[in-house]
């Protein structure tokens, strides 16, 4: 009997080596058994840049998977970004920029 994984689309977009794969094998794969799984999921962790898993399928899902490869799809951080917020915080007021001397009469 085999075990049958679907790759979900947030592991393709958490981790390149998935896309990769699907691309060459498809997006349905077949193991021996749970653990080769598994183990196929934490090879394409290290060969790719985001983490991914195999997770189990609902029992009451209709689909021919006993699995799903997925993966947490997150947005980089920007930290250095542009925020409004964080001008509007950090804006020196017009008694600090000395600009006082320049009151209208």
């Amino acid at each position: 009997m085999t075990y049958v994984v679907d790759v979900k689309r947030s592991a393709r977009r958490t981790n390149g080596a998935v896309g990769a794969a699907v691309c060459r094998d498809g997006t349905r794969w077949e193991f021996d058994d749970r653990p080769a799984a598994d183990a196929w999921a934490d090879d394409l962790s290290t060969r790719g840049d985001g983490h991914v898993w195999v997770r189990r399928a609902d029992p009451d899902d209709d689909s021919p998977a006993d699995a799903y490869l997925v993966g947490r799809y997150r947005q980089p951080r920007l930290d250095g970004a542009y925020d409004k917020r964080r001008r509007r915080l950090y804006t020196p007021s017009v008694e600090q920029a000395g600009l006082t001397e320049y009151e209208l009469e």
